[in-house]
């Protein structure tokens, strides 16, 4: 009696260009929600750091509800329960985008205002005692330091956010996962279109990897 498992990832060869499809929009969901996640992460740690106790209290608020649920049900309440109370549907590829953005905001601006915090008061004196705006310190003193500091931390969020974009595949997103769900539902088999579908992921991965190890040595150089 032959009890092996037929394994046959040829029958995956007509799906191929479809599954491969999803790599592009899983990388631009990420993009996306890490660009818009950071410029947010931004506005909150110039919250967190500022004279502005009303201002550093928001922020606070807004981290701990973003870190202190999951961001699954962030999702779902984005496309499911605002459509309830406004009666518009949300796209849902907007809708992963804001919720993954939102989420990614509150961990970003832990890390920015961390990295901030961390360049030497000597920078921040210098800066003071030759008259420079608070804006401009910011933005051509401060910031490129802490962004040099951060950037390592930076990368893993951004690694996080596309491994965790599977998520959106449970509102209809057509990435990655969501295309191999599809595959398995057409095919009748699991194996092959997961396992296609974690070397996708994986293939993602370690670009991402090689670029942050290349951004990192770039700076180190230029430092």
């Amino acid at each position: 009696m032959n009890t092996s498992i037929p394994i046959d990832f040829s029958v995956l060869t007509p799906h191929i260009p479809y599954m491969l499809e999803g790599m592009g929009i899983t990388l631009q969901f990420t993009v996306l929600s890490v660009f818009f996640g950071f410029i947010l992460g931004t506005i909150l740690t110039l919250c967190k750091i500022s004279n502005s106790k009303s201002l550093q209290i928001f922020a606070a608020f807004y981290t701990s509800i973003f870190r202190g649920t999951p961001l699954l049900v962030q999702l779902l309440l984005i496309y499911y329960a605002i459509p309830q109370l406004t009666d518009y549907q949300i796209p849902a590829l907007f809708a992963g985008v804001l919720a993954f953005s939102l989420n990614s905001a509150a961990y970003l601006s832990e890390t920015m205002r961390a990295g901030i915090l961390a360049v030497d008061k000597g920078q921040w004196e210098a800066a003071k005692a030759l008259g420079v705006p608070y804006s401009r310190m910011m933005k051509d003193i401060i910031f490129p330091q802490a962004i040099r500091n951060i950037l390592p931390a930076i990368m893993n969020e951004f690694i996080t956010l596309l491994k965790d974009s599977s998520l959106v595949s449970v509102i209809g997103v057509a990435e990655i996962l969501r295309r191999a769900d599809v595959v398995k539902g057409q095919l009748y088999i699991y194996f092959e279109p997961l396992v296609f579908a974690g070397l996708q992921y994986y293939i993602l991965v370690m670009i991402l990897t090689l670029l942050s190890t290349w951004l990192e040595r770039r700076l180190r150089r230029n430092g």
